[in-house]
């Protein structure tokens, strides 16, 4: 099979010239171009994709980082920066971490042997100053849904405070004074920015307002837990904001096995609407979090961000996110 030196020779050139020619990074005379051309031609040569993407320091390809693939958020976020590659014809090399952040490490690393352009990074879990560390270390990375503090690289989250202030007023213009949170601590970003919108708006809408926090993961089981929890407070809460799709699943299942009628007992709000929310009996009012445009706007991002010159790095950026409206909210219950 003729290499690169086989077309040399037969156009009386060197190597480079042969290699500069084909990836367009030279001008030749019109007789040398013939001369290469007739080679490629005579001895039948098939450029090699990889080693010319190599050769102009690229592989096309990008990294793509994520704690799981199981849920329908990250499914979906996946499929979207998949999509958005293909169009971009580009390879996307996916990494699932299991959340652990050993092999966050290890896919981090890849990216610093240049066996990828660019990577783009979700973690869902606090302790992460070992990885900024590893970040700013690498050429080209977006962190993405869950901050990595300290890590000074693009960031792309959907506004989580916006999205807890609509549920909170939802509730709150409802009538509700005594509501449950469901979801991360302060640790997690998206923990504390939903916290801190839900508050704002409860407490906007009058003084005598009580919020129990329940911190967990984002998991059907924390869900449980927490309609457990649910029903042994005394008072009950008469609402929840229940913070992933997740936990929403869990939280109903408790609830109704528990024989709770909702929105008559208890009013719920959801959040990510990716799940079937409104297939539940009844539908469940969410906010939505674009997850679609989450995927496509981080590449976007990575490619539009020029790594090596630290001024044209774009600080922190937000996706609106909106309220669906739908049956599971009412106003409490003897009102």
């Amino acid at each position: 099979m003729a290499n690169l030196k086989h077309v040399a020779k037969a156009a009386g050139v060197s190597v480079t010239t042969v290699s500069r020619y084909l990836n367009r990074s030279l001008d030749l005379p019109d007789d040398t171009a013939n001369r290469i051309n007739g080679a490629i031609l005579a001895l039948n040569y098939v450029p090699n994709p990889h080693a010319r993407r190599l050769s102009l320091g690229r592989t096309d390809t990008i990294g793509l980082v994520v704690p799981e693939i199981a849920t329908p958020f990250f499914a979906t976020f996946v499929a979207a920066v998949e999509e958005e590659a293909d169009r971009r014809g580009l390879t996307l090399a996916l990494h699932a971490t299991l959340n652990r952040a050993e092999r966050e490490v290890l896919y981090l690393d890849a990216l610093r042997r240049n066996h990828m352009d660019g990577l783009i990074f979700v973690t869902n879990h606090a302790g992460t100053d070992p990885l900024a560390e590893i970040i700013n270390q690498s050429s080209k990375v977006v962190v993405v849904d869950e901050d990595v503090p300290g890590a000074r690289v693009p960031k792309l989250f959907c506004d989580n405070e916006a999205g807890g202030y609509l549920a909170g007023r939802c509730l709150a213009q409802a009538g509700h004074r005594h509501a449950m949170f469901v979801g991360s601590d302060d640790a997690m970003i998206s923990g504390a920015r939903r916290f801190s919108g839900f508050r704002r708006a409860m407490q906007e809408n009058g003084s005598d307002v009580t919020i129990e926090r329940f911190s967990r993961a984002y998991t059907v089981e924390c869900g449980r837990e927490a309609g457990r929890h649910f029903l042994n407070a005394a008072p009950r809460p008469t609402a929840i904001f229940a913070t992933s799709d997740e936990i929403v699943v869990g939280l109903i299942e408790v609830l109704r096995d528990a024989g709770i009628s909702i929105p008559r007992e208890v009013s719920i709000v959801g959040f990510d609407d990716i799940g079937p929310l409104h297939l539940f009996a009844p539908a469940v009012t969410a906010v939505r979090q674009p997850i679609r445009r989450l995927g496509k706007r981080a590449l976007e991002l990575l490619l539009d961000t020029d790594a090596a010159t630290a001024e044209n790095l774009p600080q922190e950026e937000l996706l609106p996110v909106t309220l669906i409206e739908r049956d599971s909210v009412a106003a409490p219950f003897g009102t």
